[in-house]
């Protein structure tokens, strides 16, 4: 059984991407990061690697050109998978000499489907070509373990109902991700009315102070103003209080001007 080696930091990639393989009759081994799958190639021997391009160690790059600088597994297939899959990333994929990028989440089958045809071209360039029939020699012995890669009827079977199952756990996945879009989308709605009740809660407060403080004010100001009156209305008693004073002062002045004058013109006449 062909043995997968499944690299990538997300857990649910990793158990979405074993699922898929598993029902294809496919032996799956799994890293949730570059060092731990190069850990793992130093004792084990994958027929194929899928590699996630960015992780938080190491990227798929990085992984592939290991496989290839390594003897034993130069002849490995990588497949590099990745959310986003533009001109940069294949340029970078030819560079290490990966196999294929797949982007991600996958569509249907078509990880099993790539991972199968890889799979399939190395178990090719495994078999030795015949001798030539001129020659009379007969064919040289097949290397010890190379075996021709071939998908059975059972295989195709599980592999449709894997399909199935994908497309079926694809709607299902699309249609929890529409929720979960809208609930997030309902929270940050909440949060933000959350936000602006207490913003509402603390200018009201805040006005709420600043009314007191107004209220104190124009009581202070409506006493000083009583007392100006108050004042003001002494003042004017005092002045109408002065002017009879000042009139009856006068009227005084005269009397005894009067009386000197008469006073001077008795003298006078005796």
């Amino acid at each position: 059984m062909p043995k997968i080696l499944v690299a990538d930091d997300s857990i649910t990639v990793r158990k979405v991407a074993e699922r898929l393989l598993t029902e294809a009759g496919l032996d799956v081994a799994l890293a949730a990061s570059a060092d731990e799958a190069i850990a793992l190639l130093a004792n084990e021997r994958p027929d194929l690697i899928v590699s996630d391009v960015i992780m938080p160690d190491k990227s798929g790059y990085e992984v592939c050109s290991f496989v290839r600088a390594q003897e034993s597994l130069s002849n490995t297939p990588v497949l590099l998978i990745s959310g986003i899959v533009n001109e940069e990333v294949t340029r970078q994929a030819e560079s290490c000499r990966a196999d294929g990028v797949l982007k991600k989440p996958f569509q249907g089958s078509s990880l099993k489907d790539m991972v199968l045809q890889l799979l399939a071209k190395r178990e090719q360039r495994a078999v030795p070509k015949p001798a030539a029939a001129s020659t009379g020699s007969p064919a040289a012995p097949a290397p010890e373990g190379a075996k021709a890669f071939r998908v059975t009827e059972e295989q195709l079977q599980v592999f449709r109902q894997a399909v199935s199952r994908m497309t079926e756990l694809e709607e299902l996945l699309a249609a929890e991700r529409e929720k979960s879009a809208q609930l997030a989308q309902r929270c940050t709605k909440t949060e933000e009315q959350f936000q602006a009740s207490r913003q509402a809660v603390s200018r009201m407060t805040e006005l709420e102070e600043l009314l007191t403080a107004e209220r104190k004010r124009s009581a202070e100001l409506a006493q000083r103003c009583t007392d100006l009156e108050h004042l003001a209305a002494r003042v004017k008693e005092a002045e109408a209080a002065l002017d009879c004073e000042r009139e009856s002062s006068a009227q005084l002045v005269d009397w005894l001007a009067e009386w000197e004058r008469r006073r001077s013109t008795h003298r006078t006449n005796t």
